[in-house]
């Protein structure tokens, strides 16, 4: 997830030689030791556990989760960090690490019988595509800790009413609990990003809880409701369901989008027909799909 920003010590080796932060891959590396006790903290990994971290950096959180569990996976794409990874975690504990794409990794292999516990700091430019990616697995996720973009944060916690809840609040809320954990200022990292940060704890809902319906169609909904928040749910949907529907499902057609709880878009998703061909149907969310630069195939590196 980071690095320290002087000379530290891991696993017997120093790492006085920093490793120049690539702007492609969006890395900004934690090194505050305060805020990294709070994660480990609230992570609190346990012996046994099986824990993949996305991101780490060059180790400053690795390094105290594969001491607390004594094995641990990471999945990182920038291939020059791998040989400080292994050097910092030499002495402490099995390492894996997976050089590739996180968006190419399977987690539900990863995960065989045990769910995965999975933590990262996420890079900015790409968190909402790899938050729906872990949700395509989310039958082989316990939980999630991520750190992200304090206002991303903010939005997928948003409850109904607020400016910021939106279609990221909804489309998570329906599957996962989600409880933002601490703030982390510009300055706990290396390079310092241009935002502030938070820790987020995603939590899979049980299967019961969750919608049993296409999320294609839910997210088909959403994008259109919010498309166009200022307009009434009978505008914004015109073309999707009519204000009969709407008021058939037991909600106002005269209703906003950002008023409705996230149960009520699953209930107007209910009434529109199966999708064909169209699979999960995206996850209608607004986000910038970085260009990623030569993905290594999803296995460990040599």
């Amino acid at each position: 997830m980071s690095r320290s920003d002087g000379p530290a010590e891991h696993g017997g080796r120093s790492a006085d030689a920093r490793h120049v932060t690539k702007k492609r891959f969006g890395q900004h590396f934690l090194h505050d030791p305060g805020i990294l006790r709070q994660i480990v903290q609230a992570i609190a990994p346990r012996q046994g556990e099986t824990v993949v971290e996305i991101g780490p950096g060059d180790g400053a959180l690795t390094l105290p989760l594969l001491r607390a569990l004594g094995r641990l996976t990471v999945i990182e794409l920038d291939r020059d960090l791998i040989p400080r990874l292994r050097a910092a975690a030499e002495g402490v504990g099995e390492l894996e690490i997976i050089n590739a794409d996180v968006l190419t990794v399977d987690f539900s292999a990863l995960a065989g019988a045990q769910p995965l516990r999975v933590v990262g700091n996420l890079p900015y430019n790409i968190s909402s595509p790899i938050l729906f990616h872990c949700l395509d697995h989310i039958d082989a996720i316990a939980d999630m800790h991520f750190m992200l973009q304090k206002e991303v944060v903010e939005r997928m916690a948003a409850t109904p009413g607020g400016k910021v809840y939106g279609r990221l609040s909804v489309m998570l809320q329906l599957v996962c609990a989600v409880d933002p954990l601490l703030r982390v200022p510009p300055g706990a990292f290396r390079p310092p990003p241009k935002v502030d940060s938070a820790v987020v704890r995603m939590t899979p809902l049980s299967p019961p809880e969750r919608p049993q319906i296409d999320a294609g169609l839910i997210a088909r909904v959403v994008r259109a409701a919010f498309g166009q928040r200022r307009k009434t749910l009978a505008n914004a949907l015109r073309g999707l369901l009519t204000s009969e529907q709407i008021a058939a499902a037991g909600i106002d057609p005269r209703t906003r989008a950002e008023q409705l709880a996230p149960g009520s878009f699953v209930a107007l998703a209910a009434l529109l027909p199966p999708l064909h061909g169209e699979g999960r149907g995206g996850d209608g969310v607004d986000h910038v799909d970085a260009k990623r630069e030569n993905p290594s195939p999803a296995k460990p590196s040599p």
